[in-house]
Parts: C-alpha cells; structure tokens; sequence
C-alpha cells in the first residue's frame, strides 16, 4: 500500500507558483485591455479571427474584473473598458471586421476626445438666473414725482457662502473664449515655462 503523505507532498509540488506573485500576469493583462481602447487593434483581430476561438472570448469575458474599483484605477484609457463590454457581443464582434465599421468607431472616439472638455463645462459652469420680466414704466403725471431723488445704494457685495458655491472651476477658460488653455499663446493661462529665480 502506498503511504497517503506521498500523495500530498506530490500535489503540493504541482501546484504552479509564479515567481513574481503575479506581477508579470497583472501587466501583460493590463497591457492587452488598453490595448482595446484602440479600434484598430480590435479591427485586427477581428481580421486575423481571433473572435471565432472560444477561448480568445473566454479571455475577453475573465478580463471583465478590470472594471472593478481595485483593478480600474489602473487604466490609463477608459475607452478600452467600454470596447471590452462592446465586444461581448457577437454583433459588435463581427461588424468590427468591416473596415467601414472600424473608421466609424474611430471617428466617434476622435469626436468624443474633441468635445469632451466643452460638453463637460456646460453641466459644471453656473449659467446666470434668468432677468425678471419688468412691466413697461407707466407715464405718471410730473406734479406726483418726488422734487429729490435718493442716490441709488451700492450693489451688496456677494457673501462668502454665496462665492464660494459659485464654481467649482473658478479659473476655467469662459465660453467663446478664442484661446485654448494650452494655447502657447495665451501666457497668462500657461505658467509652466516661467523662470523663477531665487534670491
């Protein structure tokens, strides 16, 4: 009879034990998912008939924990997350395959990086309140008009409550603004090459 220790020591010596703890696995997986940010990459293996191998789709469908908050904050483009839930899809799989397909997905992540920044200004500015309607000035006749007329008050500064709720962004670039912030035109916007000397 064999002795039953045996048998546990050798399962225990065919158990795989990465060297790095996992380190080298966890980048080349990184790699490959932002990789799919890019339509042209996905257009090739697409071509190349990479989502006709189960397994490939197996792959795609395990690298899904990139959207979980431990994993996420490593991606450096977001896009490639929406692609890999795209491409869970047989459909968005297969239209991929059509070069047409490829540019449009293209163009529309061209457009989206384009008008990103304006689009997500215009939910975070304040827009001004809307000036009361005021009813024409009736004429009235000049014997009931005062003879002095009271200076008008100052406006009331804002509060400081009221100021502070104003923006979040208090130094953004307004609207129709001609310059962009990283314009090199516009030096009172972009300080990072200023000189400063010491002493």
């Amino acid at each position: 009879m064999g002795n039953p220790n045996t048998t546990d020591e050798s399962a225990e010596k065919r158990v795989y034990k990465d060297p790095d703890d996992g380190r080298q696995r966890f980048l080349l997986e990184l790699e490959f998912v932002q990789c799919l940010a890019n339509p042209t990459y996905i257009h090739y293996l697409a071509q190349n008939r990479y989502f006709e191998d189960e397994a490939f789709i197996g792959y795609l469908k395990y690298l899904q924990y990139w959207q979980r908050p431990e994993y996420i904050k490593f991606i450096m483009y977001p896009h490639c997350l929406f692609f890999l839930e795209l491409l869970q899809n047989p459909a968005f799989r297969n239209a991929l395959a059509h070069p047409a397909n490829k540019e449009v997905a293209h163009r529309q992540q061209f457009y989206f990086w384009k008008n990103y920044r304006n689009n997500r200004l215009k939910h975070i500015l304040p827009r001004p309140l809307p000036e009361p309607a005021t009813a024409p000035p009736t004429s009235v006749p000049p014997a009931l008009l005062p003879t002095s007329v009271a200076p008008a008050a100052p406006p009331t500064a804002p509060s400081p409550v009221t100021a502070a709720a104003l923006s979040p962004m208090q130094y953004a670039i307004p609207p129709g603004s001609g310059l962009a912030k990283t314009d090199p035109r516009n030096a009172s916007v972009d300080r990072r090459k200023r000189n400063r000397k010491d002493g």
